[in-house]
């Protein structure tokens, strides 16, 4: 805020704006409603006063506005803010909530709140939505997948409030809270006390006790036969660099066993895909880093002795009903921080050197394997139509060396990518709100203008994620996000948990398989097309390394969006 800048005259409504900014918060993405008055006139009023205030973004559908808040805060490591429309826009945000909670992201959620009075009070109820808005509970639609919630009472609460609302969702684990706003609230003036100060509240950053640090070190150090299976990342860039020396000092393998963020490089010689089950099977030690299900049960016979560590933020995911995966040790932080006291506490173990380089050069060989062997399927995917392991291979080698950054959404599967870097992958949270894809693309190009980036999702999910919407904001932000629509006209991921489950069944030997089908496929281009983006539909697998060289050079000289949509194959599962 600007020293002159006076915030006496504020309403609670014009208040919120500027203690957002105080607290770090850069853009709140919003889809406003009847209950926003003194919320549009409250950030008139604070413009005119010369107060610092976060960039407002309109964005005409919630489940989008809490995409692009996911996206940003992955590549900046920022929370941010979403404003919507009483119960309805939040019913519409609900998605994305469950998917910032099952991702650990925080976000400031707010929204309106119909009017409690009925007349006489400055911000009464005025049309019939007013009557037709109000619940009994309106929280409840989110309370289950916030770490917070309240609802401002009193303008005077809009400093405190935001500042514990902000400390909550930031302390370990992070996760989105939740504000409601009744309109009458937001029309009263708000006392300028503490609303151009950061928090006064700091976030709670937990950290492992020392002795089970110095436990699951001796645990893996006199490990035979360790796994590591990493599923959201190492937490941060040193986490990154400081996690892929560990393995090759150590030879200890790591699977991104349904990883939805990179742990390590891909290349790196003790990285073996996403397929941990033959090397679980004999482990006698296993470090899980943050996932939330490091196996499959039912695929995989473990050792009767196995120890297993577990690492994160929250090691048992305490709010989920039901995860009893072994946990002998467990490591309670954020995953950057303990992970590097536990690589430290690591080098003063003892060391069987003879047996660490003989498994350093078996596991090494197995990498090597497994990558032929995944780029030797892909390579045969090229026909017309291709397969997705064919578009992620192009992918990967189109990329390679870039800055550049990969949202995947039913879409380009990790293996075949060729990704080295932190932050440059991230796939969809494991609560599956379908729609997530593009729009956190959007996100992420806003917090990294120079960033190239990638949203790559399935025919069902470019549905689900709002196109239009999301169009619509990447020309008016001038985002230049690169979308591969991989098409195959169906809902592939239930076809596939249909045949899997029910193996040898008579939707196995369907044709087609009931509720899966998306035919006819719409023309995606025209979507795309509507708000200027560059498009082009391609079907022969040939040609796609030329068409995502045109796709770069458009993203990245002319800062336009692009779409493609590209055919590809319906594979029946074994």
């Amino acid at each position: 805020m600007s020293k002159s800048a006076d915030q006496s005259a504020l309403s609670a409504g014009g208040a919120i704006f500027g203690k957002m900014k105080a607290l770090g918060i850069d853009y709140v993405f919003v889809n406003s409603g009847t209950d926003f008055p003194p919320i549009i006139e409250g950030l008139v009023s604070a413009s005119h006063e010369g107060i610092e205030l976060p960039i407002p973004v309109t964005v005409p559908h919630e489940h989008a506005a809490m995409g692009m808040a996911h996206g940003y805060y992955q590549i900046s490591g920022k929370m941010q803010s979403v404003m919507l429309h009483t119960n309805v826009g939040l019913s519409n945000g609900v998605t994305g909530a469950i998917n910032a909670w099952c991702d650990q992201v925080p976000v400031l959620m707010m929204s309106g709140r119909t009017p409690v009075t009925e007349g006489k009070r400055f911000g009464a109820r005025t049309v019939p939505i007013g009557w037709g808005q109000e619940m009994f509970d309106q929280t409840a639609l989110v309370r289950e997948v916030t770490k917070w919630d309240y609802e401002l009472r009193f303008p005077e609460q809009v400093s405190d409030l935001l500042d514990r609302g902000s400390a909550i969702a930031n302390s370990t684990p992070k996760g989105p809270v939740y504000l409601s706003l009744p309109r009458e609230v937001l029309c009263e003036p708000a006392p300028a006390a503490g609303l151009n100060s950061p928090s006064r509240m700091a976030p709670v950053v937990t950290a492992a006790h020392g002795e089970d640090i110095k436990s699951a070190a001796k645990l893996l150090a006199q490990a035979k036969t360790p796994l590591i299976i990493s599923q959201r990342g190492a937490g941060s860039k040193a986490g990154f660099a400081a996690l892929s020396d560990f393995l090759e000092d150590w030879g200890i393998p790591l699977s991104h066993y349904w990883a939805n963020m990179l742990s390590v490089p891909l290349s790196h010689p003790m990285q073996v895909g996403s397929a941990p089950e033959a090397l679980l099977s004999e482990a006698d030690v296993v470090l899980v880093i943050n996932a939330l299900a490091p196996w499959w049960p039912d695929r995989v016979t473990l050792q009767q002795d196995l120890k297993v560590i577990q690492l994160g933020p929250d090691p048992l995911f305490s709010r989920t009903p039901v995860r009893n995966f072994p946990a002998d040790i467990t490591l309670a932080g954020e995953t950057s921080d303990t992970l590097m006291a536990l690589i430290e506490e690591m080098d003063g173990q003892p060391r069987d050197q003879t047996l660490i380089d003989k498994r350093r050069q078996r596991i090494s060989e197995i990498s090597r394997a497994n990558r032929e062997a995944v780029i030797a399927t892909a390579e045969r995917g090229k026909g017309s139509p291709m397969t997705k392991e064919w578009v992620s291979l192009c992918l990967g080698r189109a990329i390679k060396g870039r800055n550049a950054t990969v949202f995947q959404e039913l879409g380009c599967p990790l293996d075949q990518l060729d990704l080295d870097s932190h932050n440059s992958y991230f796939q969809e949270p494991y609560s599956g709100g379908l729609g997530w894809g593009l729009p956190a693309a959007l996100g992420a190009q806003l917090a990294d203008r120079d960033r190239l980036v990638f949203a790559t999702i399935g025919d069902g999910s470019y549905m689900f994620a709002n196109p239009t919407v999301c169009h619509q904001v990447a020309e008016a932000l001038d985002l230049p996000v690169i979308v591969l629509v991989l098409n195959n006209e169906e809902w592939g991921a239930v076809r596939h948990s249909v045949v899997g489950t029910y193996k040898g069944g008579l939707a196995h030997q369907a044709n087609e398989v009931p509720l899966t089908s998306l035919k006819p496929s719409p023309d995606f281009t025209k979507t795309a097309e509507a708000s200027r983006a560059y498009t082009e539909t391609i079907s022969d697998g040939e040609a796609l390394p030329a068409a995502l060289e045109r796709a770069i050079k458009i993203a990245t000289e002319e800062k336009r969006q692009v779409l493609f949509n590209i055919a590809i194959e319906r594979v029946n599962p074994a």
